[in-house]
């Protein structure tokens, strides 16, 4: 009898499918993020994971956006203006893509079997 060793999911792995896919296929607004998210949850291996993998870009960005903000901020009002809209814009893209990315990264959770 052969055993096989046991696959783990791994978190990273299953960021950079979800940010990548999410990248490739962001001309198909609902199911290019249910895409990414289901195959970033296969690759995490469980619905805790896969839910994790797909939160922290979202965090990522938004610390990202607020450091452009910080650095655009201090110039007198053209400055504001350009980190207003820059941290709005992310804001938005990330809420956009993160409900679509969350429910298939929950059924690749499910779907991996692990």
């Amino acid at each position: 009898m052969t055993t096989y060793p046991v696959r783990r999911g791994n978190i990273g792995s299953a960021m950079a499918w979800m940010v990548g896919l999410s990248v490739a296929l962001f001309w198909i607004p609902v199911f290019g993020g249910l895409i990414a998210g289901f195959v970033g949850g296969r690759k995490a291996g469980a619905v805790g994971p896969a839910m994790l993998a797909a939160i922290l870009p979202g965090i990522l960005l938004f610390v990202l956006s607020l450091f452009i903000g910080a650095l655009l901020g201090w110039i007198p009002l053209i400055g504001q203006l350009v980190a207003f809209i820059t941290g709005m814009g992310a804001q938005l893209l990330a809420l956009m893509n993160m409900v679509p990315l969350l429910i298939g990264a929950v059924l690749g959770g499910l779907s991996s079997g692990r």
